[in-house]
């Protein structure tokens, strides 16, 4: 019997454990001619705002070994735009459409919401709660458990459909945010956003972007993202989407078995489009392998009794 990867995130139900990450796959039909979004299974979009913003000054992205630093500010067309423009189009991509929600304020939140909730080709909604890289709002509505939760309460009072809340692992206890945003009602939360970091030139002694810090990303989040994973998932009983320096088939199950329902895969897209459908097969392989009938098997399998042992599995 074939293996199934099919993921439950409480009521969105996904064809697999592979979502994008926003800011990562464009509006969810920039990446077309490269890749196949039947391999996903969800699309985030770019965080949408209620009126067009043109994000940060230039230089906005950098990279730093593995990783990279960004701070390209949530730059995108607006809510009427994507509403008129853009999720029309959104039919032929063969995948679950989630819409990333940004705003300086909850009035911003709350107006993005009510402008889309007559669109079609929409699945759900992710608040973007957690973003670094804006002056206002930002990754400040997910550092004080209180604002996420009156947040998530209003929005969630606008919509019957699915939300989940993004959070920053920029605070001391992660778990607090996801706690408040469960209590609001989210549907999932989704963590880890970026980490702030820089990158400095020593020639010029200059920062190499313009805003001096921005998110940080790529494989070396990695190990900080599973920590926060495993936190949450001992914290709250909805589901978790796993995102931090995911680039292989292994990562995905680790994220899994530390209690991620679903992962997101960013920064990677960007050497590899093709990277979901490759990390699927792999998933397939190893299910066979192991003899596992479906990949939800796996999530939350995290043995404490002992250790990994010189390399060879207890």
């Amino acid at each position: 019997m074939h293996p199934e990867l099919k993921t439950k995130l409480g009521s969105l139900h996904t064809r697999n454990p592979i979502l994008t990450a926003s800011g990562c796959y464009g509006y969810g039909e920039e990446y077309s001619d490269v890749a196949d979004a039947v391999h996903l299974g969800g699309i985030v979009t770019k965080s949408i705002s209620p009126v067009r913003w043109y994000g940060n000054s230039p230089p906005r992205l950098a990279e730093t070994g593995t990783g990279l630093i960004n701070s390209i500010g949530l730059a995108n067309v607006g809510a009427d735009s994507f509403k008129t423009e853009i999720a029309p189009r959104l039919k032929s991509v063969n995948t679950k459409i989630i819409v990333s929600i940004a705003g300086k304020t909850i009035d911003d939140y709350e107006l993005v919401v009510q402008k889309l909730e007559d669109a079609n080709n929409i699945d759900g909604y992710e608040l973007n709660i957690s973003c670094p890289n804006v002056k206002e709002g930002g990754m400040a509505f997910s550092q004080n458990p209180s604002i996420t939760e009156k947040l998530v309460k209003r929005v969630r009072k606008l919509t019957k459909r699915w939300i989940a809340a993004k959070l920053t692992p920029n605070v001391t206890k992660i778990s607090e945010g996801a706690l408040a945003a469960e209590a609001g009602g989210a549907d999932a939360v989704s963590l880890i956003n970026t980490l702030v970091g820089m990158a400095v030139d020593y020639r010029s002694r200059s920062p190499k972007i313009a805003t001096i810090t921005g998110g940080y990303s790529g494989p070396p989040v990695k190990p900080i993202a599973l920590a926060k994973v495993w936190e949450v998932y001992n914290a709250v009983k909805i589901p978790i989407i796993g995102i931090g320096g995911i680039t292989t088939w292994q990562d995905v199950l680790e994220f899994m078995i530390v209690g991620a329902s679903a992962v997101q895969i960013g920064t990677a897209l960007f050497t590899d489009p093709q990277l979901p459908e490759k990390i699927n097969k792999r998933l397939i392989q190893y299910l066979e392998e192991e003899e596992i009938g479906a990949i939800c098997e796996i999530i939350g399998t995290l043995r404490t009794d002992r250790p990994y042992n010189l390399g060879v599995p207890g």
